[in-house]
Order: C-alpha cells, then structure tokens, then sequence
C-alpha cells in the first residue's frame, strides 16, 4: 500500500512539475521547421533560415521593417516578397507556436516589452548556452552563437535538444 501511494505521490508530481504537458497534450519537442520556400530562398541564402517559432511577431515585425540594415548588410527585398515573408513569419512567431516546446520557452523568457532582434538576445538563449566555453564559440568551425548548424546537428528540422548537439573539435555535449 505505502508503494502504490508512493508511486501515485510520484507519477502526480511529475506531472504538474512536466512543464511540457499542456491541456492533456505533450509539447512538441524544438520548434516548427521552416515551411515557406520564398523565405528558405530568400534568407537562407546568406545565413540560416531560422524557423519564426524562435522569435515573438514584434522581433519579425521589426526585422522585417529594416531589411535595409539587416546586421550591418542590405537584405531589402521588393515590397510583395517582403510582405510575404512577413505575414509567414508572423503567423508562424513564438507566441503563435506554442505547441512546441522551445517556442514556448523563449515567449515565457521575453518581457512583453522587450523587442529581441535575435534569438541569441533572448533569456532562454542564453541560459542554454551559458556553460559553453568561450574558446569552443569563437573557433572558425563555429564563429558565433548564431550559427546555429554548427553545433545542432537537426536545427533545420527545428530540433535543439541536448541528445542533438555535437560541438566541432569537441564533440557530444551534455551539461550535466
């Protein structure tokens, strides 16, 4: 008897602990994978096409607005092309994916005040990359903690999970 209301004690406190769980649903695990072809063209095309669940619709909002001064690079686009890349990546924005896991994370990690320009910019960002090693970031396989590819062997699928990520000239990670 004291196992079984142990295990029950348990099991319960797993589950209201699981932050995963939602309405009777598990997460989905990462973010939603990039889907629109003009934006996988057109932003893919000189740096990864980050999926629009890693940033809230403000960040793209203002992303998009200033394609001009996009890092330091014009990234202007004419107006229709600009117009739908926003719509895709506003429909497809953090706090309109909260099905997945990751996406949830980051929109619960920004102040509703706060404009991130990039996902590096975020809490939930850093916080998962804080034990990184300076010296494992900066290295030319790697550059920068934007390039997410490098490390997350499944980013494009919208996969960032630890069981994922292998640090060049360093190999498997795990944080514990």
């Amino acid at each position: 008897m004291k196992t079984l209301l142990a295990l029950l004690l348990i099991g319960g406190v797993t589950l209201i602990a699981d932050d995963d769980y939602k309405r009777g649903k598990r997460a989905q695990p990462g973010v939603a994978p990039v889907t629109n072809v003009l934006y996988k063209t057109e932003c893919g095309s000189c740096h990864f096409a980050y999926q629009p669940g890693l940033l809230p619709k403000r960040s793209w909002v203002k992303m998009m607005q200033n394609l001009s001064d996009h890092f330091q690079t014009d990234a202007s686009l004419d107006e229709n092309e600009t117009k739908r890349i926003t719509d895709y990546l506003t429909k497809n924005a953090a706090e309109n994916a909260m099905q997945y896991k990751r996406s949830r994370k980051i929109v619960r990690s920004i102040a509703p005040d706060q404009i991130p320009e990039a996902i590096t910019q975020t809490r939930y960002f850093k916080h998962e990359h804080d034990e990184i090693p300076r010296r494992l970031i900066v290295q030319k396989e790697v550059r920068s903690l934007a390039n997410c590819t490098a490390c997350h062997t499944r980013a494009e699928q919208g996969y960032y999970g630890e069981r994922d990520i292998s640090i060049p000239n360093y190999g498997k990670w795990d944080d514990d």
